[in-house]
């Protein structure tokens, strides 16, 4: 008798989660409201004024007023997908980015983070990293079964960061899309809820306040911590 053909899991258990509702995430160092052109474009834009390079992979941008960007923010804020954060840095008391929640298919439950704009103020921070780590947070508890984190395959900070952070490495779609007249390949990092228990716990030990000098420096590094929860690594960043 011929062997049955393999097939998935069954979900028995399982949920479609709910869509984000755009609630405040608040974390130790970073906080993330959903992006208001009243209340953050200006502050926004004086963040990422002189730095044309932080719109470089974006679809969008660079904005050389003020005007212009609030103009852009109204035109994205209050859209269920993508739903834009703007990122603020409680250790510096600034407004410095911002991140979405987009591809939101609870259906299917998976979800993923892009649009990332961060100002140099911004990056290199536990702000940017805790952010990121409170996007995840909300999706998993949420019951989203894969987080993605998805960018220009010449975009190497973005691909350190998204494996820093745990996501395994899934390969790169080749001529995926066109960005600005430019082919953009797209590399793929993804997460999914098995990986959340031993990433949260990750998050934990590094997030703590045990884990930074009086200088605000790491004493252990996120990307170890990560290590044994990444299923893959990016060969590209070896």
């Amino acid at each position: 008798m011929q062997d049955a053909r393999p097939l998935g899991d069954t979900l028995d258990t399982w949920t479609p989660p709910p869509a984000p509702s755009g609630e405040v995430l608040e974390g130790r160092y970073a906080r993330l409201e959903v992006l208001s052109a009243e209340t953050h474009a200006a502050l926004l834009f004086r963040a990422y004024e002189g730095h044309d390079p932080v719109w470089d992979y974006l679809p969008y941008g660079p904005f050389h007023s003020a005007a212009a960007y609030h103009r852009w923010v109204r035109s994205v804020a209050g859209q269920p997908d993508p739903l834009f954060y703007a990122i603020y840095d409680k250790d510096t008391g600034a407004w410095g980015g911002v991140a979405t929640l987009m591809r939101i298919k609870p259906e299917v439950g998976t979800i993923e983070t892009g649009h990332i704009n961060l100002a140099p103020q911004l990056q290199g921070t536990r702000a940017a990293t805790e952010a990121f780590i409170l996007l995840m947070k909300w999706a998993f508890e949420a019951g989203y079964r894969r987080f993605e984190w998805k960018c220009d395959a010449l975009n190497k900070p973005s691909r350190r960061a998204a494996q820093r952070l745990g996501l395994s490495y899934e390969g790169v779609f080749r001529q995926h899309v066109v960005v600005k007249n430019r082919n953009r390949d797209t590399a793929w990092f993804a997460a999914i809820d098995k990986d959340w228990p031993a990433l949260s716990s990750a998050y934990d030990v590094w997030l703590s306040p045990a884990n930074f000098d009086a200088e605000g420096r790491q004493i252990e590094r996120l990307g170890d911590l990560t290590q044994l929860a990444r299923v893959s690594d990016d060969p590209t960043l070896f």
